[in-house]
């Protein structure tokens, strides 16, 4: 057998880092999950591990590429998760998505950041001497910038200096009032699909979304600006009663992908996609 034939027998060893009890509201982490490892391992060699185990397991040397994937909000363990990070950026660990990400991996510090350099995105102050950047509203959200899945948010009237939203690691934002929320879903840098839900109550009550070039473009922009080579992102974003396209969040680290409300023809485009994009990265030496 010549070397290029034993490189084409060799398969990949992937490392995927799931919660599978985790129990999050209108979505079931464990299905999608049990669903795509069933996929990837028709081209992938797969061990499945608990957050909390993957920074051991990682170390062992044993897998080509760690892919984090419905692991849970990291509020619930931070110190593992740096952990986590730290040594897989000590031992040049390929890792999916790509640590250098800058929107929800690293917290909600984007949000104020990207508001404030006049990008389409819900207003985001986190000190009372911008709350003149905030419109007036009945209402205000804040939350923490480590949080995820809502937890920690508190819905309140306007903020005034001295008050503990001010505190580090809390923003606030304006309450907005939306059409409906959409979700834009890339592999890399290339777009998959769209979802959104029509009533603003369900967050989680998806139906497939046609995007039109301007959504497009909007979506892109944020994929654009957060320049991840290799990994999943999801654009959140909120339509206004004018018609304006608000982001409400880039996931960049764990996003869910709602994959059983696809049809088969975009579902499988999507697992195709994903093996491709894991396989160009299992084949590409460590930096």
């Amino acid at each position: 057998m010549s070397l290029d034939d034993f490189r084409t027998h060799v398969r990949a060893r992937v490392l995927y880092v799931t919660d599978l009890a985790y129990e999050a509201k209108g979505r079931r982490y464990c299905d999608e999950d049990i669903f795509l490892t069933s996929r990837l391992r028709e081209d992938f060699d797969i061990a499945l591990c608990h957050p909390l185990d993957a920074a051991a397991l990682m170390e062992t040397g044993a897998f080509d590429v760690v892919v984090v994937r419905n692991s849970g909000p990291v509020l619930h363990y931070e110190a593992a998760y740096e952990d986590f990070r730290a040594r897989a950026v000590k031992n040049d660990v390929r890792v999916y998505n790509q640590l250098t990400g800058r929107a929800d991996m690293a917290g909600k510090q984007y949000l104020v950041d990207l508001s404030a350099a006049g990008y389409p995105v819900i207003p985001t102050v986190d000190r009372a001497e911008d709350l003149a950047r905030l419109p007036e509203v009945a209402e205000y959200v804040a939350k923490p910038k480590a949080g995820a899945d809502s937890i920690g948010l508190r819905f309140l009237e306007r903020p005034e200096p001295g008050e503990r939203e001010w505190a580090a690691g809390v923003l606030v934002q304006p309450r907005i009032h939306f059409r409906y929320e959409v979700s834009f879903y890339f592999i890399d840098d290339t777009f998959q699909y769209a979802l959104y839900a029509p009533d603003p109550e369900r967050r989680w009550k998806l139906e497939r979304y046609e995007p039109t070039a301007a959504d497009l473009a909007f979506a892109q922009r944020f994929i654009d600006w957060n320049d991840i080579e290799h990994g999943i992102q999801r654009v959140d974003a909120c339509r206004t009663p004018e018609g304006e396209l608000l982001l409400v969040e880039l996931e960049d680290l764990n996003p869910y992908l709602s994959l059983d409300l696809l049809d088969d023809g975009t579902r499988e485009a999507f697992v195709a996609n994903l093996k491709a994009s894991l396989r160009t990265l299992t084949e590409t030496p460590a930096q």
